[in-house]
């Protein structure tokens, strides 16, 4: 039986190396190693052997069934990569025209933000920054707003606690400068804010930048000239512009700086309220109360502050409609800039 056992590896040898697909390997499989295949017959006659041979040949048999086995793996694996070998790898068509990545660009809003900032680089002021969650001090009673101020009543603010808001305007920055830097001094100051307020034209959180001028002999022209000039650096030599009483407790005297809308070109729309003006901003020379609480001789130095929304601002520059849009991040909309 060990002849007969030899004998019969070489023939399993002999076969697969006869085979030409994987097909034909399992037929081999089930002929030799399968329930009624060669090597399992031999196995059942192990038992009609005298008991001494038994092992033996029970071992020589179990030897040769993991031998052929090993055949059958070792001819799979070279067939399967003989037939790789032979597959022809898709071939690469350079006339083809490539896929193009979509580049993106700076959003509207960022864009408008830089443009100011820049504009009033160029004018002379310095850039800085405050916090957005704020005191109650800085964000109303140094700027003239105690807790029965009726201008607290226009603010319909977010209150973190009592004595702490989320910031209704970029205004604290002024006093927060003020309060380390000597005169003279011009300075921008750029963020979000927020207040409870939310339509075609408001945001509950928006972008504001804030701007002021201390020195001695400032007036109200050189406001005036300086909102003028930036009107039209921003938007064009020929827009028009106005400047009309208004009131805010941090000013005296008050005005705000309107534009022709940009929507109806002055003809009234929802938008300008049907009044064929955009309001641009507001401003005003600095209050003395302000420089009380900075420690500033308002006697000796005069100032103007004006604070301006960035999202009414990109909005009258490119003639959106709708506040919204500048936060929906849709690519349809952010496409069209």
């Amino acid at each position: 039986m060990e002849t007969e056992l030899q004998s019969l590896i070489d023939e399993a040898r002999t076969d697969l190396q006869s085979a030409a697909d994987i097909q034909s390997i399992e037929q081999l499989r089930i002929a030799y190693l399968g329930r009624n295949g060669r090597i399992t017959a031999i196995l059942r006659r192990v038992g009609s052997l005298p008991p001494e041979e038994r092992p033996k040949i029970g071992q020589l048999a179990n030897a040769a069934k993991q031998q052929i086995s090993q055949l059958i793996d070792q001819r799979t694996e070279a067939l399967t990569k003989t037939k790789a070998a032979e597959t022809p790898s898709p071939s690469l068509d350079i006339s083809l025209p490539g896929k193009r990545t979509k580049l993106g660009h700076i959003h509207p809003l960022t864009a408008t933000v830089n443009r100011v900032v820049d504009i009033f680089a160029h004018l002379g002021f310095d850039l800085m920054e405050g916090p957005e969650i704020e005191s109650e001090y800085y964000n109303f009673i140094s700027l003239n707003m105690p807790d029965s101020h009726p201008a607290r009543d226009m603010q319909d603010t977010f209150y973190i606690n009592d004595k702490t808001v989320l910031r209704t305007h970029t205004s604290p920055v002024q006093t927060r400068t003020m309060e380390q830097i000597e005169p003279p001094v011009r300075v921008v100051a750029v963020g979000k804010c927020y207040r409870r307020d939310a339509d075609a034209s408001h945001s509950p959180m928006f972008y504001q930048i804030e701007g002021f001028a201390v020195d001695v002999d400032i007036t109200m022209a050189d406001l005036k000239d300086t909102l003028v000039t930036f009107a039209h650096m921003f938007f064009n030599a020929d827009v028009k512009t106005r400047l009309r009483t208004s009131y805010f407790p941090f000013t005296e005297p008050s005005a705000e700086l309107d534009v022709e809308c940009a929507i109806c070109n002055g003809a009234g729309c929802r938008v300008c309220g049907h009044s064929g003006w955009s309001e641009l901003l507001g401003c005003g020379m600095i209050h003395p109360k302000v420089f009380e609480h900075v420690g500033y001789d308002y006697e000796k130095f005069s100032g103007f502050a004006f604070g301006m929304g960035l999202d009414r601002v990109t909005m009258a520059k490119h003639s959106i409609d709708e506040i919204r849009l500048l936060y929906e991040n849709d690519l349809r909309f952010l496409e069209q800039f």
